[in-house]
């Protein structure tokens, strides 16, 4: 089983993203990675209701972080 680790962006992590395009993009690629995985691991898996509730709601998270980052990028 591969463990799929979606975290929120913290303060240091945004301002390091938007004074550093390469930072930016690397933490990009990483949650776009990690949201592939955990969508994969729900439609392979047979998780309980509450697990897959929580991983959902870390995908949602991890999306919002990358709008953010998104939004970074045209500024």
């Amino acid at each position: 089983m591969v463990v799929v680790f979606l975290h929120m962006l913290d303060a240091n992590t945004k301002k390091a993203c938007k004074d550093n395009p390469s930072i930016r993009e690397i933490k990009i690629r990483n949650i776009e990675h990690a949201i592939e995985q955990a969508e994969l691991m729900i439609k392979e898996s047979k998780m309980s209701q509450e697990e897959l509730i929580f991983l959902k709601r870390k995908i949602s998270d991890s999306r919002q972080d990358l709008e953010i980052l998104y939004l970074m990028k045209i500024q």
